[in-house]
């Protein structure tokens, strides 16, 4: 497949990933960018056992993993944000600390519950377009995206009981 082609297939699908980790457009705009340059330098190594969006999703992820320890955190950028948005910096903490658990969680669950999870909520993909991913049916994907969230509720109450 031509790059070009790669790029106008993909670019939407990175895009709305990495907007959705990171939850700002200018991030992800900057990111998905740089996910394409290290793709287009790095398509001969792609060995073509898995799709090719799942590879990209892998190389953005790892870009935006890379910007956040370079990035570090600002609070005071954070706080004026929290306030143009009318959100509580408590309630802000509370869902930033709830998406730091899922993100751990996240990181024990095994594949395909994890992917297919990453997928629906992240990337916003249909069921059907994560069964095509995976070679599986439009069905196979809601249900194991549905077992992935149980999977995830569960450990959520019992680390919401350990505390």
């Amino acid at each position: 497949m031509e790059f070009e082609k790669i790029y106008t297939t993909y670019f939407r699908d990175v895009f709305l990933y990495i907007r959705r980790l990171s939850n700002d457009e200018h991030i992800a705009e900057e990111i998905t960018s740089e996910t394409f340059f290290k793709a287009m330098n790095s398509i001969d190594s792609f060995r073509g056992d898995c799709d090719i969006r799942v590879w990209l999703c892998q190389i953005a992820k790892n870009c935006y993993y890379s910007y956040l320890k370079k990035a570090g955190r600002t609070d005071s950028i954070e706080d004026i944000e929290i306030a143009e948005q009318g959100v509580s910096l408590e309630e802000r903490l509370s869902q930033q600390d709830q998406a730091a658990q899922i993100q751990k969680i996240l990181h024990d669950i095994p594949d395909p519950y994890k992917e297919v999870f990453m997928w629906r909520v992240f990337a916003e993909l249909s069921f059907k377009q994560i069964g095509q991913i995976f070679g599986k049916s439009e069905n196979w994907a809601c249900v194991t995206y549905h077992r992935a969230r149980n999977k995830i509720k569960e450990r959520l109450e019992v680390d919401y009981h350990e505390e």
